[in-house]
C-alpha cells in the first residue's frame, strides 16, 4: 500500500525541498519505488534541486488539467531508476490547483508507487493544503529559531483538523520532527532553540537533526540532492532519517558540540 508524505512547515526557507528531494532519494535508493510532487505552483525549485530543469515538458498541471498524461510528465531521476519527480508549473497561479485533479493524480500514482512525497510550500495557502490534506505522514520540517517552531505549531494545528483523516474519523497523520540547519555551538552561545526546547514546545517525535552545513548549497546548486554526498554531514543526517523513518534505530549525530583534539587540556581543574 502506498504512503503518502507531505514535508511541510509553517516559514518558508526553512529546507523542505532540499528535504524532499533528499528524502525520495533516500527511499528510492533504498529499492523502494518513489515519486515525489512539487505542490509550489509558480515557483517550481525541486526540479532544480533534482537536477532536472532541463527535461521538464508537461508538468503537475497539466496532468490536473488533462493536457497531459500522468506517464508523460513524470521525469524518471538519471541517477536511480526507482525515483520520479512530477515538477509544478512556473506559468499557472496556485488556483489552478483543484482538490479533485491533486486526488486524481495521487490516486494513480498509489498503483504503482510505494511513497510519494508531497514538496509542500510553506504557510497554509492553497498548495499547502492541499499536499497535506492526502497525506499519511507528515514531516514537519523547521529551524531552531522562536519564528519558525510557532509556525511550525501552527501547522500541527492545521494537520490536525484539515486533513482528510481529520475529515472522515481516521488514524491521524503521523507527524515527526525534523530539526533543520542545526548548530550545536550557536545552541551553546545561546544563539538557538535546543533540540529539547523545540521537542518541548512541538510535542513530536524527533526523526533527525540535519547540521548546518555549506553542502547543501553547494548539493542544490549542482542539482544533487545532498544524500548523495558522502562527505557531507548533511547528506549522513538525512540518510539517518531515512533509516529511522523505515523503522531501524539509529542513534542521533550533530546534536552535541564537537571537542577539539586539546579542549580538555585547557580546562580548570
Amino acid at each position: 500500500m502506498a504512503r503518502i508524505i507531505v514535508v511541510t512547515s509553517g516559514k518558508g526557507g526553512v529546507g523542505k525541498t532540499t528535504t524532499s528531494a533528499a528524502i525520495a532519494m533516500g527511499l528510492a535508493l533504498k529499492g523502494f519505488k518513489t515519486a515525489v510532487i512539487d505542490f509550489d505552483v509558480g515557483l517550481r525549485n525541486l526540479d532544480l534541486i533534482m537536477g532536472c530543469e532541463r527535461r521538464v515538458v508537461y508538468d503537475f498541471i497539466n496532468v490536473i488539467n488533462g493536457e497531459a498524461t500522468l506517464n508523460q510528465a513524470l521525469i524518471k531521476d538519471k541517477r536511480c531508476d526507482k525515483l520520479y519527480i512530477l515538477p509544478a508549473s512556473q506559468t499557472r497561479d496556485k488556483d489552478a490547483l483543484t482538490k479533485d485533479g491533486v486526488e486524481k493524480v495521487l490516486t494513480e500514482l498509489k498503483r504503482d508507487f510505494e511513497y510519494i512525497l508531497c514538496d509542500s510550500p510553506a504557510g497554509i495557502e492553497r498548495g499547502a493544503n492541499f499536499a497535506m490534506y492526502f497525506a499519511d505522514d507528515a514531516f514537519v520540517v523547521t529551524n531552531p529559531e522562536v519564528a519558525s517552531v510557532r509556525d511550525s505549531d501552527r501547522m500541527l494545528g492545521i494537520l490536525a483538523s484539515k486533513s482528510q483523516r481529520a475529515e472522515t474519523g481516521q488514524e491521524p497523520i503521523k507527524e515527526f520532527l525534523l530539526l533543520s540547519r542545526y548548530s550545536p555551538s550557536r545552541v551553546k552561545d545561546g544563539g538557538m532553540l535546543s533540540v529539547d526546547d523545540v521537542k518541548e514546545i512541538l510535542s513530536l517525535p524527533l526523526l533527525g537533526v540535519i547540521p548546518e552545513s555549506k553542502s547543501v548549497l553547494e548539493a542544490s546548486n549542482a542539482g544533487v540532492p545532498v544524500i548523495l554526498d558522502e562527505k557531507s554531514n548533511a547528506g549522513a543526517a538525512y540518510k539517518d532519517i531515512v533509516d529511522r523513518y523505515l523503522g531501524e534505530e539509529v542513534p542521533h549525530r550533530f546534536i552535541k558540540v564537537k571537542r577539539g583534539l586539546f579542549s580538555g587540556l585547557f580546562r580548570s581543574k
